[in-house]
């Protein structure tokens, strides 16, 4: 067979089978796999045993973030502020997933992998919903409407907004994420989940705050926000709704939706967690360091 034809049927570049034979052929002219497997084995041992294996003042500062579910890049980070002058407590993040998932080089306990906020070693396909008809009495404000100092997070006192949900859809929390800080608040939902539920539920955890930091929410267009007029009306904030099926326009929220897994599981029963358990979740959300908040945390950024 060509090169050309080998390459589709393995499905890779043509330039890779080139090269992979050129590389390991023997003596210019053969290409006998067994001895290209020794060869590129022979190439790729490690001479030196991985830092998280010597190191173990660094493997054990890792191991305790990772247990109370830093990311690699936040413990990294926090390893040159902490130790600023010491060059053996560093790290980079890959060195970190390569300790979790690749056992050989270890140095971390296979247990502590239960730590990523993911879960999972591959990347899980991105799925399209089907668009969903507006189902609201109540026109809706869109989020091409939103104005510009909410899209560019200049101004704290911002919101997304949406519902975790348990088994069968049957319990729910709702979640608030303010913007330009991303500091969480955690509604406890200990019925149904309602649209006069969650209303209720969001005024009430919205009245707390200071009215500099009331400024809007932005929400999908998920049934639970179908009383957004009274919603507004008691609180005096805005409600703009996402496009269908576009995550992406509640990244922050989104993106926290992810965190909060780690502590209540898809398919779990979300009505055993009190309000106490939902506090304990968002002071731990609120204290750890952000990259986009230069390291801060939003517990200190919330203005």
């Amino acid at each position: 067979m060509s090169i050309r034809s080998i390459a589709a049927t393995l499905r890779r570049a043509p330039s890779t089978i080139s090269r992979e034979i050129i590389r390991n052929r023997q003596n210019n002219v053969t290409y006998l796999p067994y001895a290209a497997q020794r060869a590129a084995a022979a190439r790729r041992p490690r001479p030196r045993k991985a830092k998280l294996v010597t190191q173990e003042g660094l493997r054990q500062f890792v191991q305790e973030k990772l247990q109370i579910r830093w990311s690699p890049e936040q413990i990294c980070q926090a390893l040159v502020k902490q130790y600023p002058t010491d060059k053996d407590m560093r790290v980079v993040p890959e060195t970190i997933y390569q300790a979790l998932y690749v056992q050989a080089r270890g140095g971390l306990r296979r247990a502590v992998q239960e730590a990523l906020r993911s879960g999972r070693t591959r990347r899980k396909p991105q799925k399209t919903e089907s668009a969903r008809r507006p189902r609201f009495r109540d026109p809706m404000v869109m989020i091409a409407d939103r104005p510009p100092e909410i899209e560019d997070r200049a101004i704290p006192g911002h919101w997304e907004g949406d519902l975790i949900t348990g088994r069968l859809n049957k319990t729910a929390i709702a979640t608030l994420v303010e913007r330009t800080t991303r500091y969480v608040m955690l509604v406890h939902l200990p019925g149904a989940h309602t649209a006069d539920a969650v209303r209720d539920g969001l005024v009430a955890t919205i009245g707390k705050l200071p009215a500099h930091l009331r400024g809007s929410l932005t929400w999908d267009q998920g049934s639970e926000m179908s009383t957004h007029k009274s919603f507004t009306t008691a609180t005096d904030m805005p409600v703009y709704f996402c496009d269908p099926a576009s995550p992406w326009q509640r990244g922050s929220n989104e993106n926290t939706n992810g965190l909060l897994r780690q502590y209540f599981p898809k398919g779990s029963d979300l009505s055993v967690y009190g309000l106490e358990d939902l506090e304990r979740v968002a002071q731990e959300l609120n204290g750890r360091p952000r990259k986009t908040l230069g390291w801060d945390t939003p517990g200190r950024a919330i203005p």
